[in-house]
């Protein structure tokens, strides 16, 4: 797989443990790529292999169409900004981005011109002459960031550089780090377990689970149309239905049957043949909810249950109804003002409703992925 930086089959075992399992990637110049996964996956060593730390075990590096697998990190065209900042406590914030070109031995002059660059890229305009320790975190992590990118690598690689700091402020300097990239318009490789931060940064995310590359997309496609079970629980929340084709509809649409639920509409994503089994993933916020039977309209499915449990969050509820066996997750906007209406409540019966095409087919399912959901009580089915 091609690419401007690229992963050709990277193996790294430690010992008996296998942390990167015959990865091949291919990040684009000038695009935001992340690396997901929970921990463990292997997305930190995959990214220490790109700057120089690790070596593969099999595999190769290439950047630009140049082997870089065996230079050592300082003769890489490649930064990295780490989670812990990594700033030296004796030096000035001036000192700390003005590091590289120092050791680079360029002129004082220049030194203090591209600092003074950073300085304002980074918003720290005014900051340069006070210690690290007198900093906050975010502050901290734009110190980072611009010693990062003074000596102009052709690619960032950012381990969790957010990780350490609180959600306001992660969600702040996610903007901030979206601007810079414009700005800069170089090659940023993020390292991250956060879904929300890679779908919000990113043009395109990897998912890893040990060791491999579950999928690779944009954002919306991550999404909208999860390859499988483990992508489906990791990005975001979903339920997860299983069931039997029984009867084609048209050439879109077929009817199946659901295992202790009943007969569905679904979108044939990809083609089973009737009595082939089907594993579906439908995200909460595709479903309506109400108290009223709605009527269905073509390619809609409706059923009844009882709401069994209610969460508040503000400009939303999450319900979970009792379908059948099926404890579905059903997640509603609040867009009028809530206190004019009364919402249903523990114990109501409810209508639910979605459209076959908002749920998506699963190529790969395995029944431990369910314990990655954040539902409550995790399972779709009990």
């Amino acid at each position: 797989m091609a690419g401007f930086l690229t992963f050709e089959n990277i193996s790294k075992r430690f010992g008996d443990f296998t942390a990167v399992d015959s990865v091949t990637l291919g990040v684009e110049k000038g695009e935001i790529f992340s690396l997901l996964g929970p921990s463990g996956c292997g997305k930190t060593t995959l990214l220490r292999i790109a700057a120089g730390f690790e070596r593969p075990c099999q595999g190769r590096v290439l950047l630009d169409g140049i082997d870089i697998t065996h230079l050592p990190p300082d003769k890489r065209p490649v930064n990295t900004v780490f989670q812990n900042y990594a700033l030296f406590p004796h030096l000035s914030v001036r000192e700390n981005i003005g590091f590289g070109l120092k050791i680079a031995k360029r002129r004082a002059t220049d030194i203090r011109s591209e600092t003074d660059r950073m300085l304002e890229l980074v918003d720290l305009v005014g900051l340069g002459d006070k210690m690290p320790a007198r900093l906050s975190g975010g502050q901290k992590q734009r110190v980072a960031l611009a010693r990062a990118l003074v000596n102009k690598p052709q690619v960032l690689l950012l381990d969790e550089p957010l990780a350490a700091l609180d959600l306001k402020l992660r969600q702040r300097l996610l903007v901030e780090l979206d601007r810079i990239h414009d700005e800069v318009g170089i090659t940023f490789v993020y390292v991250t377990h956060d879904q929300g931060e890679a779908m919000s940064l990113s043009d395109r995310i990897a998912v890893m689970s040990k060791g491999r590359i579950e999928q690779v997309g944009a954002p919306a496609q991550i999404y909208e149309a999860p390859r499988s079970s483990f992508v489906a629980a990791f990005i975001g929340d979903t339920n997860f239905l299983e069931g039997r084709i029984t009867a084609p509809i048209d050439e879109r649409f077929s009817r199946a049957a659901i295992d202790g639920l009943g007969e569905i509409i679904v979108d044939m994503d990809r083609p089973v043949d009737p009595g082939g089994i089907l594993h579906l993933s439908l995200r909460p916020e595709k479903i309506l909810l109400s108290r009223d039977q709605p009527a269905a309209g073509a390619g809609e499915n409706l059923l009844v249950g009882k709401v069994e449990d209610v969460i508040y969050f503000g400009p939303l509820s999450r319900y979970w109804v009792r379908a059948g066996v099926y404890k579905l997750c059903v997640e509603q906007q609040h867009r009028e003002f809530l206190l004019d209406e009364a919402p249903p409540k523990w114990g109501d019966t409810v209508w639910l409703r979605w459209h076959a095409k908002d749920g998506y087919m699963l190529d790969d399912y395995h029944a431990e992925d369910e314990s990655l959901l954040s539902l409550g009580d995790t399972t779709t089915k009990k």
